[in-house]
């Protein structure tokens, strides 16, 4: 048979914290009255809670604000990654687009040279035949994201 003044300290403890079942605190108040160590710890661990309860707690005034955005960033995924494939897709664009560079330089060079377009409309039509796939692709590392945050 388990030691009852033991027994007795567990529910103690577990009475403070989270109540306890009615066949635990009748029995608990039962051996209280009938035992004077334990009915002592009982009294002492009441008076402890009251003082922890009465005892002023300074809480910085942004606190709840700054819970708050932690919170946000933590359901954010915060730090953002990028996912291999992606990583690897913009790493084959962006070596693609280095090692094609001098020709397409010439092909718009060429077609501007032979349909009399102004150089800047060339120079404009250059950039963003390598800006469009950047933007596109980053369209879709953000709505990567989007989907992952819902």
């Amino acid at each position: 048979m388990p030691d009852p003044h033991k027994r007795a300290q567990s529910l103690l403890d577990r009475e403070a914290v989270e109540g306890l079942a009615d066949a635990d605190a009748a029995w608990l108040h039962e051996h209280l009255a009938g035992c004077a160590e334990c009915a002592e710890r009982g009294a002492a661990l009441s008076a402890a809670i009251r003082q922890l309860r009465l005892a002023p707690v300074k809480v910085p005034a942004n606190l709840a604000a700054r819970t708050q955005m932690r919170l946000y960033l933590r359901v954010q995924g915060s730090p953002r990654r990028m996912s291999p494939g992606l990583v690897a897709g913009f790493a084959l664009c962006w070596a693609g687009g280095m090692a094609t560079a001098p020709w397409v330089w010439r092909m718009f060079e060429w077609v501007g040279h032979l349909t009399g377009i102004p150089e800047i409309w060339m120079k404009l039509a250059l950039g963003l035949w390598w800006g469009v796939p950047a933007a596109a692709a980053a369209t879709l590392w953000s709505m990567e994201k989007q989907k992952e945050v819902q």
